[in-house]
């Protein structure tokens, strides 16, 4: 890996040390359910920064503002702007901030530097729009956005992102560029990627219900996930998290069968559930998130239904109260 400034190098070591302690908290963003005059739900900031206090006194490892749970791809940037700043006031400086930014290059450096001026401690890549490129290109979009900001960068690979061994090679001499969220789940390539990669390039588990994923990922040295559950029910994602850290089979089995399994089977009946669902749980239990906004949409009453009696499942298991 490229060397990196001594604050980068320190974020790295923060982050190094959140992936350990907890899980990586991929908060939501709120919105009224009041509409504007141009019928799309308001940012309601102060609700914002409600909910992520919540959030960060469950003790995750890191929060990743705005990004795909946090419907970054519905932001525009003064809204992204209040977001970020929003979660650098509430984290002050307890844990890492990282935001998310995106689209192609151009447009990700401005919102890099949206993150930089707000205060954020690294940025996620996210996949670029619509195309797909070559190795050369992939390398080449996280190499321009690098150019642009000061901020650490973690690449994010999934759908029409993905790097070979020596795509992530060349990455990895990127200056700025400290490590890898993996959404393919791809092990036997992840963990030639990871064997290719210097020893301390970060690598995280960003599969949709990382849980699920957890015990595999680990089998090849990665034990550091995103969790959506914990953007609503923190209690089941901290629970699952010691259970896995401390080999509690028996618990980790538990929750998955019974809770992230039927989970994901809910998820996958609706594209888009994989936020849209989320959001809904957290305003089950009272949490001041608001509703989506378009694309994606607000489950219907039998989905929910199911979602509420599954949430009431979930937290039993754990023996949180609602």
């Amino acid at each position: 890996m490229a060397a990196l400034t001594a604050d980068a190098a320190t974020t790295a070591a923060r982050l190094r040390d959140g992936m350990a302690s907890g899980v990586l908290s991929f908060p939501l963003t709120s919105f009224t359910g009041d509409k504007g005059g141009d019928g799309s739900a308001a940012l309601d900031l102060p609700a914002f920064r409600d909910y992520l206090a919540m959030q960060i006194d469950t003790g995750p490892g890191a929060i990743f503002p705005a990004c795909g749970t946090g419907e970054f791809f519905s932001l525009d940037e003064d809204e992204y702007r209040e977001v970020i700043t929003a979660a650098v006031r509430e984290a002050d400086g307890r844990l890492p901030v990282v935001a998310g930014i995106g689209y192609g290059w151009a447009q990700a450096a401005r919102f890099a530097r949206i993150a930089e001026e707000a205060g954020a401690d690294a940025a996620l890549v996210l996949p670029h729009y619509l195309v797909k490129g070559p190795q050369s290109g992939l390398v080449e979009q996280v190499r321009q956005i690098a150019a642009r900001t000061r901020l650490p960068l973690i690449a994010y690979q999934r759908d029409q992102v993905a790097f070979t061994i020596d795509g992530l090679r060349e990455l990895a001499t990127i200056p700025g560029v400290i490590g890898l969220k993996d959404g393919h789940s791809d092990l036997d390539r992840l963990q030639r990627l990871k064997l290719a990669a210097p020893e301390d390039f970060l690598f995280f588990n960003g599969a949709a219900t990382a849980e699920v994923q957890a015990r595999p990922y680990a089998s090849i040295g990665i034990t550091a996930y995103s969790s959506a559950v914990h953007a609503f029910a923190p209690e089941i994602a901290n629970a699952f998290f010691t259970a896995q850290r401390d080999g509690d089979d028996a618990t980790v089995e538990r929750l998955l069968r019974d809770f992230y399994v039927p989970l994901v089977e809910l998820r996958d009946r609706v594209p888009g559930y994989a936020v849209s669902l989320v959001k809904a749980a957290a305003r089950l239990r009272g949490r001041p998130v608001g509703p989506v906004r378009a694309p994606l949409a607000d489950p219907g009453p039998d989905d929910l239904a199911d979602l509420e009696a599954l949430l009431t499942t979930g937290l039993d298991l754990v023996g949180a109260t609602r």
